[in-house]
């Protein structure tokens, strides 16, 4: 039972609920074959669901979390959901939307069927007669609670860490059922780091006295120490260094006694001291030891297979978006962009996001300003995108791409870009702006396409317009873009901002059949002119930036970009000349394009 208090930003007052899943007389077979013959789950749920039933958004948890997502416990303010700063009215998960699930995991210790529940066939806990359990385990039992609960179809499925395998995983097993994916700092498997640290925090259980081998419920000492050794093990690894530099440095505390020997003063061990303490308060280290191996063992490329066959299964109209935190080094940035180049490869609706954060692999915890935005512009896209540009105002200027920065792009150009685009044809707009050229493909050509830009506030823009994006530098190549993966790439008021503009075009050339590049032409008359009489830059509707404050980093004409063509041996296509005004028409007439020409749209290939 929920008590909203919108006024707070909160769902308010929550419960967590306890449902016994009907099983078959076989019980709940796990991956394994061994059988469960009762299944409990905690599982909490936010907001109103729809009449349709067509607003459910499943949150899984990360590792050590549970089904308190958001809200309080209590009285205002006590024991508030892990992730309460991004579920709520309002929030990046907006529950006046959206009606929000989630569940303890299966293994757990929060009321959901684990080591620690009771055994129906020895009374006692289950202990070292718990089964190993995999994530398509944890997955199933999601599923079994969602179809108890009458829910048919999702939304979305969101996930961190290792909630963010349980996300890819939901979109592997029942594909028919999820309309979006949110894959959060994490990856199809873990590192050998990551599987290092796991091993030796399960190593810090299994060597505590007190573990008893996994029976020790019912005795008067638990490993706790064991259990605490594991947590402060795991939680460095949360962190960034240059959060714990910040938070701790080398400060050391104020010492009430003498310390016990090998202690030192340092304030980070006190604070390390304190995360085991109190996460040995609320957890059970058989469930420690059983979700850490599911997670261990996940992993899409298993016996050498192509994680890209693995997502093969997802639908074809599921969007999935893939977000990366800066400075996690445990599930760092290069895994969550190798599983959205794998969604690429499977030829799937993927996004990818790269957030700045300081503050580690925690970040999307606590620090949820920029990841709250990403997700409210993706979970509350258009499902059908870009059905109105045929009714489009043509009166005013369209902008897109960093034309934003470097002009406006007219009309004209905008149609002239379409009609060279083949009906149908898979299309990658480099430097995509806020998406305006996508749309009009989609609406006009029935493209599928894929857009590409660094900047954030374009990026919510396209996530926004139901569109698939990549936040990434053009200067840094299109690494995560197969060869050959589209017929065409397009690359519109783009060419002179870039830092490395041949890398770019050879890149271009290798992910696409042909390119389609326009720019804004130096060697126009009128640039000339004023640059020869008034001896300054030119400041044009093409070029209208002083020189102390444009973005365009590379002033070329289009004799240049030719000789660029020629060395590289890339061949030119089609040159498209565009006017600005009579006097332009007049020299194209006379065959003199490079003075005539006031932008270029010109379509190159390889040779």
């Amino acid at each position: 039972m929920n008590t909203p208090d919108k006024t707070a930003g909160s769902v308010g007052l929550v419960e967590t609920k306890h449902v016994a899943i009907p099983l078959p007389p076989e019980g709940l077979v796990l991956e394994n074959g061994v059988r469960l013959p009762e299944l409990q789950v905690a599982y909490e749920s936010y907001g109103e669901l729809s009449p349709a039933g067509d607003n459910v958004i499943y949150i899984c948890h990360a590792l050590t979390g549970d089904a308190h997502v958001a809200g309080y416990h209590g009285e205002p303010g006590k024991k508030v959901g892990w992730w309460d700063a991004m579920v709520g009215p309002g929030k990046g998960i907006d529950t006046n939307r959206f009606h929000v699930i989630c569940a303890n995991i299966l293994g757990g210790c929060m009321g959901t069927t684990g080591p620690c529940s009771r055994n129906p066939q020895t009374g006692r806990p289950y202990g070292s007669a718990f089964p190993s359990i995999t994530t398509g385990d944890i997955v199933h039992v999601q599923y079994l609670l969602l179809q108890h609960l009458g829910i048919k179809r999702l939304a979305a499925v969101v996930g961190g860490s290792f909630g963010g395998m349980q996300v890819l995983e939901w979109a592997r097993r029942y594909p028919q059922m999820v309309d979006k994916c949110v894959c959060i700092a994490s990856a199809m498997s873990l590192s050998a780091q990551a599987l290092a640290f796991d091993i030796v925090g399960r190593n810090a259980i299994l060597a505590d006295p007190a573990w008893a081998g996994g029976d020790y419920y019912d005795k008067a000492e638990t490993p706790a120490q064991g259990l605490a050794q594991a947590r402060m093990i795991g939680h460095i690894t949360y962190l960034s260094s240059e959060d714990m530099k910040r938070k701790f440095g080398r400060e050391k505390k104020v010492l009430q006694g003498p310390l016990p020997r090998f202690a030192t003063p340092f304030q980070v061990e006190s604070y390390l001291d304190h995360q085991g303490s109190k996460f040995v308060d609320r957890f059970d280290a058989n469930s420690y030891l059983h979700i850490t191996e599911a997670m261990d063992v996940y992993d899409l490329a298993e016996n050498g297979a192509d994680p890209a066959q693995a997502l093969q299964v997802i639908d074809r109209r599921t969007r999935v978006l893939v977000v990366a935190l800066s400075s996690d080094w445990l599930f760092p940035p290069e895994q969550s962009l190798a599983v959205a180049r794998t969604l690429v490869r499977a030829g799937k609706h993927v996004s990818y996001c790269l957030l700045p954060s300081s503050y580690g692999h925690d970040a999307f915890l606590v620090e949820v300003e920029h990841l709250a935005d990403v997700m409210r512009a993706f979970l509350e896209s258009i499902i059908c995108p870009c059905t109105r540009a045929q009714g489009a105002d043509r009166s005013a200027p369209r902008r897109f791409g960093p034309a934003k920065a470097a002009g406006e792009l007219d009309w004209e150009d905008y149609d002239r870009i379409v009609e060279q685009i083949s009906a149908g044809a898979r299309v990658l707009d480099l430097g995509c702006g806020d998406g305006e050229l996508l749309c009009e493909l989609i609406a006009r050509k029935t493209i599928t396409g894929l857009g590409m830009d660094i900047d954030l506030g374009h990026v919510l823009n396209v996530l926004h317009k139901g569109l698939d994006v990549f936040q990434c530098d053009l200067d840094a190549g299109l690494s995560v873009i197969p060869d050959q993966a589209y017929d065409y790439a397009v690359l519109s008021q783009t060419l002179q901002v870039v830092r490395k503009p041949r890398l770019v075009l050879n890149e271009m050339l290798r992910v696409a059949r042909e390119g389609i590049v326009s720019f804004p032409n130096f060697g126009n008359w009128r640039h000339r002119g004023r640059l020869s009489v008034k001896g300054r830059m030119p400041i044009s509707d093409t070029l209208p930036f002083e020189w102390y404050d444009t973005p365009n980093i590379h002033l070329f004409t289009l004799n240049d970009f030719r000789t660029l063509c020629r060395k590289d041996h890339i061949r030119i296509v089609e040159i498209g000349c565009i006017p600005r005004g009579w006097g332009d028409v007049v020299l194209l007439r006379l065959g003199w394009r490079n003075l005539g020409a006031d932008r270029v749209l010109i379509r190159i290939a390889r040779e």
